[in-house]
């Protein structure tokens, strides 16, 4: 019986990864659709359908353990610098044909973004606005980047509401975050239930830390925020006191919170928020202001 499922997910994922690398291979158009599972021509190869409906994928073919070793060597694909990275594919109904290039730049950054479900929040809040999930999980980015194609691929006909201003790549934020922005690039970053790592002898590991905050300070553009929840009290004051002990940042009042719409997207859009919705949790709250540069350190 455990074969059997192995196989079925096996296979559930192979068609995927065909449709995704399908997408890949040429730029989204308004009168195209692929589907979901490959159809043999005479020549007995693979060739994908126009035709058809993308459906939404499974979640269950994409389980994987909750968190990941950001110090481990995870063969990661990353560009040299900004200017070596091709956004093309990620963002294809945002191609200029006469730069070869897209025409925007990302400026919202989801790090750790889970199964997608703030970006899917994002996309509709920010239509006319690049946001970026990074995910280092294998099988969670898959199934993130997925879901996009589908939404695109459902919605493609609703310019409001199509989902191309969304996407995801796999990536380890602790390592390589200035190879693909560019200095003052983002307006938000958002931090959503990361890794509690609750041994103290892994704090080092956790996604706020003093140099980390330096990285973010420098891709963050003046006035750009830093979003943080989690439902763990002693990370939620972890990442407040190196926030605050930071000269880049400056906490924004609760006030402030109340009336901000991405701390309401946040608070119940990720499926750990959901989950802690469900059993009657707590949350924490925190949202950092990037101050500007001081003049001798420009």
């Amino acid at each position: 019986m455990a074969e059997l499922k192995d196989n079925k997910r096996k296979l559930y994922r192979k068609e995927k990864a065909e449709t995704r690398k399908a997408f890949k291979q040429a730029r989204f158009e308004d009168d195209q659709q692929i589907s979901a599972t490959p159809s043999g021509d005479e020549s007995g190869s693979n060739s994908f359908s126009t035709t058809t409906e993308v459906d939404l994928p499974r979640k269950r073919f994409y389980r994987q353990r909750a968190h990941s070793n950001p110090f481990s060597d995870h063969s990661l694909e990353y560009p040299r610098s900004p200017d070596a990275m091709d956004w093309t594919k990620l963002y294809p109904a945002y191609y200029n044909e006469e730069s070869k290039d897209v025409q925007s730049r990302v400026e919202i950054a989801d790090i750790g973004c889970g199964y997608g479900g703030l970006l899917i929040n994002l996309a509709a809040e920010f239509p006319q606005i690049l946001c970026l999930g990074m995910e280092i999980r294998v099988q969670v980015t898959q199934y993130v980047e997925d879901r996009i194609i589908a939404l695109r691929n459902k919605y493609k006909d609703e310019p409001k509401k199509n989902f191309q201003n969304i996407s995801v790549l796999r990536g380890n934020a602790m390592k390589f975050l200035p190879n693909f922005f560019y200095k003052g690039q983002l307006s938000k970053m958002f931090f959503c239930f990361p890794d509690p790592h609750f041994k103290q002898r892994k704090h080092k590991a956790r996604i706020i830390t003093n140099t980390l905050l330096s990285e973010y300070a420098y891709v963050l553009r003046e006035g750009g925020v830093v979003y943080t929840i989690t439902d763990v009290e002693d990370l939620h004051l972890w990442m407040v006191k190196h926030l605050e002990e930071h000269p880049m940042f400056e906490r924004l009042s609760k006030d402030w919170e109340k009336q901000d719409k991405c701390v309401q997207l946040m608070w119940n859009s990720t499926e750990e928020g959901q989950k802690v919705s469900r059993n009657k949790g707590n949350k924490w709250v925190a949202c950092f202001k990037r101050l500007p540069t001081p003049e001798d350190c420009e």
